[in-house]
């Protein structure tokens, strides 16, 4: 039978991955990596021999019919990114969306994700909030804060290490100095931290010891 397997990764502490990721991964055709490097590695570590593939936001457009085509013809696949769960700011969507189009049967297996542990240890509300991801580079940017300075759930945002002090700086500018955030980095890792406390604190700190590695920032919302 035809099926896609979307199998989250560790996002940092190997011991992470479920038995049932291993399982899926030593038992589909092929899996599809966003970095064949990268996930070479975790593979190794726990002896899967699966035929790898990459499948990266370069190439997914062109190959995504091809590989829908061949799961057609009775072939699994598992798509993984290199960290978290696929299609979380990462390729997925795109192949997923082919799939459930096609009648590719498409399963999603529980697993890590940065935003969830960060949310639940910020302290902020949780009850209802928005996943932004990364926002707007340039164009676009501007508009995407003002809205989210109206935003009363709180807010989830990704952002690369030598962009936070700018960004953190940009929160102060449209949500105000004593905003709450939190700001979580190499979650599950060796050097993992979270520095809570208004966006004044937080920037202060991080101007003192510039961030490294994955970040994740939790934002509260506007108060009603």
């Amino acid at each position: 039978m035809s099926k896609l397997y979307l199998v989250p990764t560790p996002i940092g502490n190997l011991e992470d991955i479920t038995f049932r990721a291993i399982t899926v991964l030593k038992e589909v055709d092929y899996i599809l990596a966003e970095d064949t490097r990268n996930s070479g590695k975790l593979l190794k570590h726990f002896e899967i021999n699966t035929p790898m593939f990459s499948h990266h936001m370069h190439n997914e457009h062109k190959t995504v019919e091809g590989l829908v085509q061949r799961m057609l013809s009775g072939e699994t696949f598992a798509l993984i990114s290199d960290a978290g769960t696929p299609a979380i700011s990462d390729p997925g969507f795109l192949l997923t969306r082919a799939c459930v189009e096609a009648g590719v049967s498409v399963e999603c297996l529980p697993g890590a994700t940065a935003f969830v542990p960060a949310l639940v240890n910020s302290g902020l509300p949780n009850d209802k909030f928005v996943f932004e991801g990364f926002l707007p580079d340039k164009k676009g940017r501007q508009t995407r804060y003002l809205v989210l300075a109206e935003e009363e759930r709180t807010m989830i945002i990704y952002v690369s290490p030598h962009k936070l002090n700018k960004t953190l700086g940009e929160f102060r500018e449209y949500f105000g100095s004593d905003r709450q955030i939190s700001v979580s980095r190499e979650l599950s890792k060796l050097h993992e931290e979270t520095v809570r406390g208004s966006v004044d604190e937080v920037l202060a700190h991080f101007e003192a010891k510039p961030a490294k590695g994955e970040i994740v920032v939790i934002v509260a919302g506007k108060k009603k």
